[in-house]
């Protein structure tokens, strides 16, 4: 081979081997130092996450079990037996962790047990989000160490502040005194379209994940931390800076009447005040709330933030065990994910739990693969059959209003057992059915009401017979 050949060989492989990179590299957004993956919908229009809260891992077998029937080979290895059937079960496309991951007062060794808290997902190779509670510092490593360590974990999606506030605001970074935002692991998700469909490029699904700190730094304010001023501007900011983006793109792509804004979760450990607030509405809630609202004795405005801002359709929390429901306050439901670990309280005969969010795009409308229609929730209990419980709408999209309970009651399609996929279809044909019988009584009733008017209406003249001679009766 000529040197000349041997040249246009090498250059060809190097091609091929830039094009495959680029290819890998579509799907794939650089962060750091690491690489982490793009969430997407899948191709039938749906993601789905999986709410992981108050794992409080310690020392794995070492570590007993606290409020259980029976603590015979109870241990921080049943939160992991636990966690594993949840990802084998219901697949989850992201798994939240919502603080307390780790229990600070009895994990000798944070990297340790992070490493074990978190081997479930990893081992399943699904992209996960972390955020801190008001326990997981208190090991060997501070809270900013601990929110770091997380971020480098493989599969993880964790930031500890994303974007900064310069970036946000259009500016250049001023390293000597940057604009801080408080705490440790203020970052958000976007979820897109599914590859090579027309909305790949397009965020669907906005998630918020925001560090509700642990304890109040203030002398006069005993209790828990809040979310600071600091956190609700860049909340604030990034939710202006999403809806002007849509803005723009709806007017590039000239649509007359733009789709809806795209919706939003958010996630934080320390519920608001607002968490006791939705009980002046018992219709909505859904769950139990078996404990007193651990919230901050500061309410620092993050609900009327999250009202304002107009995006975000429900919020998620932990830190209060043996609470799981979920109610509606002015069009935002405040959902509780149920406590899942073990070694931690909880509550004798009442099984740990998780909570199981779904969205999905809309079907058979105009545009509908690139607009979220539906978010709906459930609870999966740590049972023999993985029981679900509490199905739940947190978002109608198609009729533009909240509701918290299912119109159809199973009749949408994010069951898990396929065994109920003809649900569906049993009762469309009874809607069917029910429609053309209405249909047929109100002709009916119609024709009768002519037939009595024609009656009405007949006078008979003097010396005819009401009978014609060539009717029947001749």
């Amino acid at each position: 081979m000529s040197s000349r050949s041997a040249v246009a060989a090498s250059m060809n492989f190097r091609c091929i081997a830039w094009v495959g990179f680029l290819v890998w590299f579509v799907s794939r957004v650089v962060v750091g130092d690491h690489v982490r993956p793009v969430l997407r919908f899948n191709s039938d229009g749906t993601f789905k996450i999986l709410q992981v809260a108050d794992m409080h891992f310690a020392q794995g077998a070492q570590s007993q079990c606290f409020d259980v029937s029976s603590s015979h080979h109870c241990s921080d290895l049943n939160t992991t037996f636990f966690i594993e059937r949840l990802l084998a079960a219901e697949k989850p496309d992201l798994v939240v962790f919502t603080g307390d991951n780790i229990d600070g007062g009895t994990a000798a060794d944070a990297i340790k047990s992070m490493d074990q808290a978190f081997a479930p997902v990893i081992a399943a190779k699904i992209p996960w989000a972390a955020i801190l509670g008001n326990h997981d510092q208190e090991s060997n490593l501070p809270r900013a160490q601990v929110m770091d360590y997380l971020t480098k974990m493989d599969y993880s999606m964790s930031e500890i502040l994303n974007p900064s506030m310069e970036s946000l605001l259009g500016k250049n970074i001023d390293h000597t005194a940057p604009m801080e935002v408080h705490g440790y692991g203020n970052y958000y998700l976007q979820v897109f379209g599914a590859l090579g469909s027309d909305s790949a490029n397009s965020s669907l699904l906005n998630l918020y994940l925001l560090d509700s700190g642990d304890y109040s730094k203030f002398d006069t304010v005993g209790g828990y931390d809040w979310v600071r001023a600091s956190q609700l501007l860049w909340f604030e900011t990034l939710a202006t800076k999403l809806r002007s983006a849509e803005a723009s793109a709806n007017t590039l792509l000239r649509r007359q009447i733009p789709p809806p804004v795209t919706p939003a979760l958010a996630y934080f450990h320390i519920p608001i005040p607002e968490y006791n607030a939705v009980f002046m509405n018992p219709s909505t809630v859904v769950g139990k709330k078996q404990e007193v609202i651990c919230s901050a004795s500061v309410n620092s405005g993050l609900f009327t933030s999250l009202v304002e801002a107009g995006d975000v359709k429900a919020t998620f929390v932990g830190h209060d065990h043996v609470n799981d429901y979920c109610g509606s306050l002015l069009g935002i439901h405040l959902c509780y994910g149920g406590g899942i670990g073990y070694h931690t309280y909880g509550k004798a005969g009442w099984a740990r739990r998780a909570r199981v969010v779904q969205a999905s795009l809309g079907r058979g409308v105009k545009d509908g693969s690139k607009i979220t229609r539906e978010i709906v929730t459930w609870k999966i209990q740590d049972d023999e059959d993985l029981s679900m419980t509490d199905l739940q709408i947190l978002y109608n999209g198609y009729a533009g209003e909240w509701s918290s309970k299912p119109i159809f009651g199973s009749s949408l399609s994010f069951r898990r057992r396929s065994g109920d996929s003809w649900i569906p279809s049993l009762t469309l044909l009874l809607l069917l059915t029910g429609l053309a019988g209405l249909s047929f009584l109100i002709l009916f009733l119609v024709r009768k009401l002519q037939s009595r008017k024609r009656t009405n209406t007949y006078t008979p003249v003097e010396g005819v017979s009401s009978v014609e001679s060539n009717d029947v009766y001749n």
